[in-house]
């Protein structure tokens, strides 16, 4: 049965009807969708399933279970990672990864949360989406974990000998071991896991559901394998399917796996239970780290899920205190100078959703005042008011964003299945709860004049007797040297035989990573065929139109919401004052402005937009190092009906933006670089790559100093040397602005109706750009010519991001569809097979860029000089590629699903612009895609010989101190983080 319309409930799936061994339940409109909401139950099993019934012909499936850790093992991590190593009907080492080598998915992964493991996939293609289903299912619900006790060495932990004789040393490895030494590295990760542990003392939420690197070690084969066995069953079980789909087909096809599931009948599920209201004192954890990462957080307890309208009351209220520099409470706080920066946070998807506010770069004392500046502050607030015209703001943004729903990565199916977790998990009779937003949208306005606001306030944080507080203390030490101990003791432990057979085991589990998936297993796995792929629709194309400035317009349906982005060419800039330009863009939009003060402008920014970026790229020219066009870039949106503000908002933020409050400026830019040194531990691997490409790209080198490793260190400068340099900062940045937007460095483009357009210019007119006259310096930066280096930047982490990049090759044919297929190989064949399956690092690729250099990188990786080895490695192992006939065609279907993914229409009007402005001729991503469907094995083979031209290359790695000292290559080394 497929429905056609989705305006009304049909009466085919009316509730008691039966449908392919599923019954349904309730049935209810979901007019936030546009579609249909049918629950239902299988009758065999009483397994959960939902169908949200809606037009999008981007199709999801998601199948989730109620996991609440009972200990710090992060079993359900690892879990989250094992069963998908096979299974009983597709008996290959990696499923997963071979899906993401063959399928059309426009999403593929897995997730574990604090209380829930979700699984889901989308497609456009109905058959791929059943055969991601079926891998899917038979993953959870029949993992070959129970045969191939190795995948639980491989992907949890196991114990490894370096060295050999009495200088043995024992060391730990695996993927989840690893991923969480990285993800345990981020102080606010430690803070906020504290404070779960402070606010739960006794449920699941006081564990690390992830798994901490010390309790990982712990965990038995056995205790793994009874914990799947009790959790991973259909009466635990939750089914979310979304989309434009014949439903009776779908639920045929889940029924007849869910019936011939394993009844293993181990006992009940962990339970997962509310915590009782506790305010434990003040606690205290050290953490080794950066002193600069000190922080202070304070959390309460919000409720539970099933208060949907409180939760958003809280959402909207954050924002409206804490969601500026001039939120009032944000300004109370940053005002009293306790800390580099402060913020506040939702915490929500759990059964009891917290507030958390917290200190980041805290100064001494700062633990003993701030919780009482807090509720003092909030007091006064819900006492005499909030400002109406903050909450209204914040209303409004909220409201704006539900309506658009740009989830980012996340395919809308996707999303949704896990705002339908946020409430289904913790009550049968409420799945919708966290879909549907319009009456509580209704409730929270109708409550905005009558003190709603200030009460939710004043139970949140002055009345509650849920909360807690948690001082992050920084300190030499820590884990890693915890870690070297207890190993140290194990080694010593232990007889020689008991050392050989932890390196036979290795061995072993070496053997079986390395040994080929038999043909017999490679056939159970479902696969599409380039036959299978269909011609894309065409994209609309942009036109220039006429307009009192050069107009981009894209005329596509964006459901009432309007978008512009104003191009500014930075081109008549000078190397020099790059970094002064990024400057300039972290500060626009936040001081004031000759008609607003700092707090006004961002409310009037929140009342009548749904956002304003400002932000920079820098554009080049395929297969040109020496083409570069740094552009600064402000964007905004708004609903249709408020277009002319469109017009009119970001110009006073370009044309009349105020330099002159060095106080405010100096907290912007501090923020800045907290929130720039916590990208560096998290992201280290995009950061690392970035810098690879600055040795040979000027392109890239202008990103650097605009807002990547370059600016970073222009900053900490900037701010180390503050009182003298503040004054000529200010004048620098004025001088900037009024050189940089003019009429002569802008190109606009316009995405939404004709009509709108016409109003946008309309009330805009030339947006207050002058032409600056006959004296116009001509393009002239001039980028220093790239030179490669090795370089190592220390940051406060337990593991390494190693990057390399190599110059262009003369050898390198420069097709970029045939490197787009060589890049999915070379990602998921080789390197995740050699980084992350045998390294252990939790992530890995390659990619060739638009300038024809090859850039290798990894994620959270134990290793430095190993990994530089197998990137080197990589043109052997392509030049002796040889795939089967089905293998090679599966990678042709999935990089071209990923060439056709759908996007919403900004990204798509956004990536025409970038396009355009990198020179790309009109046709040029059809000719790629043309590449990608005709290219042969032969031709990614013979890119081996470009990939193994090894001469100039330029290595980068951010990891630990003792990491970067004991690589074999020679870093010159810079302390991120600490100085």
């Amino acid at each position: 049965m497929h429905q056609t319309t989705f305006d009304a409930p049909d009466a085919a799936l009316a509730v008691g009807t039966r449908h392919a061994g599923f019954t349904v339940t309730h049935v209810e409109a979901v007019p936030e969708i546009s579609g249909q909401a049918y629950v239902l139950r299988h009758d065999a099993s009483g397994a959960r399933a939902l169908w949200l019934a809606c037009a999008d012909v981007n199709k999801s499936f998601a199948i989730s279970f109620k996991t609440p850790p009972a200990d710090d093992t992060g079993v359900f991590h690892i879990l989250e990672h094992s069963v998908l190593c096979g299974s009983d009907a597709y008996p290959v080492k990696e499923p997963f990864v071979n899906l993401l080598k063959t399928s059309m998915q426009t999403f593929l992964n897995a997730l574990t949360f604090p209380d829930k493991t979700m699984y889901p996939v989308a497609s456009t293609n109905t058959a791929d989406l059943e055969n991601l289903m079926g891998v899917y299912l038979d993953a959870v619900l029949h993992p070959a974990i129970y045969r191939r006790p190795r995948i639980f060495e491989q992907e949890g932990w196991h114990l490894e000998v370096e060295e050999e004789g009495a200088d043995a040393r024992l060391s730990y490895n695996g993927v989840v071991f690893n991923e969480m030494k990285g993800a345990l590295s981020d102080p606010d990760d430690v803070l906020y896991q504290a404070l779960s542990r402070q606010l739960f003392p006794d449920t699941a939420y006081r564990f690390e559901s992830g798994g901490n690197p010390r309790a990982i070690p712990t965990l038995t084969y056995e205790e793994f394998l009874q914990t799947h066995a009790r959790h991973y069953a259909l009466p635990n079980s939750y089914t979310v399917l979304y989309g434009d789909m014949d439903i009776d087909r779908e639920l045929a096809f889940i029924d007849e796996r869910f019936r011939n599931a394993a009844e293993r009948d181990a006992g009940e599920p962990n339970p997962l239970a509310l915590q009782a209201p506790v305010s434990p004192a003040p606690a205290r954890v050290e953490m080794a780290t950066a002193a600069g990462n000190a922080s202070v957080g304070v959390s309460y307890v919000i409720g539970s899920a099933a208060d949907r309208t409180r939760v958003l009351a809280v959402d909207v209220l954050l924002d409206a205190l804490c969601g500026s520099n001039e939120a009032p409470l944000k300004r109370r706080v940053l005002d009293a100078g306790l800390a580099d920066d402060f913020q506040a946070m939702l915490l929500d998807g759990m059964l009891q959703p917290q507030a958390m506010f917290q200190l980041k770069g805290t100064r001494e004392g700062a633990a003993e005042k701030f919780r009482a500046l807090l509720e003092e502050t909030c007091a006064e607030l819900a006492e005499k008011g909030i400002p109406r015209d903050k909450l209204s703001a914040a209303l409004a943004q909220a409201e704006f964003n539900l309506r658009e729903g740009d989830w980012g990565g996340y395919p809308d199916g996707v999303a949704l299945s896990m705002c339908v977790m946020s409430s289904w998990l913790y009550d049968d009779e409420r799945p919708l709860d966290y879909v549907h937003y319009e009456d509580a949208l209704a409730t929270l306005k109708d409550g905005l004049d009558k003190g709603l606001f200030e009460q939710v306030l004043r139970e949140l944080v002055c009345q509650n007797p849920h909360a807690a507080e948690v001082d992050l203390v920084p300190v030499e030490g820590g884990d890693a040297a915890e870690e070297a101990a207890e190993l140290e003791a194990r080694r010593a432990t232990m007889g020689d035989g008991e050392l050989a057979g932890i390196a036979a085991e290795v061995e072993a589990l070496r053997a079986e990573q390395e040994a080929p998936d038999s043909p017999e297993a490679l056939a159970t796995l479902p696969q599409l065929t380039v036959a299978d792929v269909e011609d894309p629709a065409p994209e609309p194309a942009p036109r220039d139109v006429d307009a009192p400035l050069p107009c981009i317009a894209h005329e596509l349906d964006t459901h009432g919401i309007d978008y512009v982005y104003h191009y500014f060419d930075l081109r008549r800039c000078r190397v020099e004052e790059l970094p002064y330009v990024g400057v300039l863009s972290d500060l626009l939009g936040k001081l004031d402005t000759r008609r607003h003060n700092a707090s006004d402008l961002d409310t009037l920014i929140e009342q009548n937009l749904g956002g304003l970026d400002v932000f920079l790229e820098t554009y080049t020219h395929e297969g040109d190092l020496s083409y570069a066009a740094p552009t600064l870039v402000i964007g905004a949106c708004a609903l249709s009906e408020k277009t002319e503000r469109l017009a009119d908002i970001p110009r006073e933020v370009w044309g009349e933006t105020l330099f002159a409050d060095d106080a405010r400026i100096r907290d912007i830019l501090t923020q800045r670089k907290v929130g720039m040194e916590q990208y560096f531990t998290g992201s280290g691997h995009a950061a690392s790559v970035a810098r690879a490409g600055s040795y040979f790209s000027r392109a890239s080198k202008a990103s650097s100093l605009m807002g990547g490793l370059d600016y970073f260190l222009f900053l900490k400068e900037l701010l180390g040397n503050w009182d003298t340099r503040k004054q000529g900062l200010c004048d620098i940045l004025g001088n900037l602005a009024a050189r940089i937007f003019t009429a002569d460095e802008v190109t606009v483009s316009f995405i939404g109706s004709a009509e709108d357009r016409e109003r946008f210019w309309a009330a805009g007119g030339d947006l207050g750009l002058r032409h600056a006259g006959t004296g116009v310096a001509a393009h002239a930066l001039e980028l220093p010519e790239p030179v490669p280096v090795n370089e190592g930047f220390v940051i406060p982490s337990n593991v390494s991001y190693v990057a390399r990049a190599f110059a262009p090759s003369d050898a390198d044919p420069g097709e970029r569809g045939v490197w787009a297929v060589a890049t999915r190989a070379l990602t998921y064949d080789y390197l995740w097979n050699e980084v992350r399956v045998k390294g252990g690092a939790y992530g890995t690729g390659f990619k060739h860029t638009g300038e024809n250099l090859r850039e290798f990188w990894s994620f959270r990786d134990p290793h430095v000089d190993e990994t530089l080895a197998r990137y080197d490695a990589a043109a052997a192992w392509l030049s002796e590629w040889k795939p089967t006939t089905e293998e090679f065609d599966g990678y042709v279907v999935s990089t071209v699903a990923a060439h056709d993914a759908p996007v919403k229409p900004r990204a798509l009007a956004r990536r025409q612009d970038v396009a355009r402005f990198g020179g790309q001729k009109p046709g040029w991503r059809e000719e790629i895609r043309r590449q990608e469907l005709g290219c042969t094995t032969e031709q990614v083979r013979g890119l081996a010989e470009a990939l193994a031209d090894q001469t100039p290359s330029g290595v980068c790695v951010f990891g630990s101190r003792e990491a970067l000292e004991e690589a074999g290559v020679d870093l010159k080394l810079c302390e991120l983080v600490g100085e």
